[in-house]
């Protein structure tokens, strides 16, 4: 599946190239009949640019000579932006204009895949499981603190709704500082809580900053491990893009098979990424206490010594959102 993704942006680069040269050639050509002596510019700057490449052969002070015929290109040049910007036109306006400045749409930098395929690939991954049209509605905007309790909840310190307003400015610091902190964050308690939509309104955030963020659920992720490792189809590609991706969520820590080779590929991808200073967002379900009985302690001793603990609690409020949608406008 990745491969074919892989041919598909390929050849959206190629296009976007080829449109990005074709419109060039019709604003030269565009120039080229309303200003005519830019088009003896461009033959003149292209005639120095030969003499210069050929003045090895031509016996003079080569050195004299280059520098001589570099300030005439330079002269060129300056009348040719004064005449663009007398006729209102910007003075880039003849140039090729890329949509990705870094890579010249060709999707590489320097035999590097750019920042902007990357992207592209992970989007193929959000187009194939519709999370893209989740993050629509799951995002910082849509938050609503309103449904989470202010009244006391058992043996806590402070109120749901106090407990939440510290994790939500947490959460969107590291969104919004993602480049300077090293945190890895880790998401705890009942299902019901804002931990998957949390996670989501996180995502979207980087998203939009060209951030490259894979996002799985534990059992997923330990498919897709299974099958890269396993089906020689499948491009080994793809666990690269896993343990070098900006972020990775892994939401419903424990759904996943409770076997060792589950528990094997888990504590490999947490290891690696924590080597290699990659962040991640973790969540589960079940309490600290149940993860410490269900993971080794190889796994547990990882989670709890470089990620940031944040514990939800409280009452549903995917069924107090339902209640509350279901209640007659007045």
């Amino acid at each position: 599946m990745q491969n074919k993704y892989v041919m598909e942006i390929l050849k959206e680069y190629e296009r976007l190239s080829e449109e990005a040269k074709s419109a060039q050639l019709q604003r030269q050509k565009e120039i080229y009949h309303k200003i005519p002596r830019i088009k003896e510019i461009d033959n003149e700057i292209s005639r120095i640019g030969y003499d210069i490449a050929s003045s090895i052969f031509k016996g003079i002070d080569v050195e004299s000579y280059i520098k001589e015929r570099r300030r005439k290109i330079t002269d060129l040049k300056m009348e040719k932006a004064e005449l663009l910007t007398s006729f209102r036109y910007p003075v880039d306006y003849m140039e090729v204009k890329y949509i990705c400045e870094k890579c010249k749409d060709t999707g590489y930098v320097k035999n590097e895949k750019c920042s902007c395929f990357k992207q592209k690939l992970i989007d193929k991954f959000y187009q194939q499981s519709n999370l893209r049209d989740v993050l629509k509605k799951e995002n910082f905007d849509m938050f609503d603190i309103s449904l989470y309790s202010s009244e006391k909840y058992k043996d806590e310190l402070v109120s749901p709704r106090k407990n939440m307003e510290e994790i939500l400015i947490s959460c969107i610091n590291f969104s919004q500082n993602f480049n300077a902190i090293s945190d890895n964050l880790f998401f705890y308690g009942n299902s019901g809580l804002g931990k998957t939509f949390l996670s989501n309104c996180i995502a979207k955030e980087l998203l939009d900053k060209g951030k490259v963020v894979i996002y799985q659920t534990s059992s997923n992720l330990i498919q897709i491990l299974r099958e890269s490792r396993f089906d020689e189809n499948i491009s080994r590609e793809r666990i690269e893009e896993i343990n070098t991706c900006d972020l990775l969520i892994i939401d419903d820590l424990g759904t996943e098979p409770n076997t060792p080779y589950s528990q094997s590929e888990l504590f490999n991808i947490i290891n690696t990424r924590i080597l290699q200073g990659k962040k991640m967002l973790i969540s589960t379900n079940f309490s600290l206490e149940d993860l410490m009985t269900i993971y080794p302690e190889r796994i547990t001793s990882r989670i709890l010594g470089h990620f940031t603990m944040f514990k939800f609690y409280g009452d549903d409020i995917r069924i107090k959102n339902s209640i509350n949608k279901r209640k007659p406008r007045i």
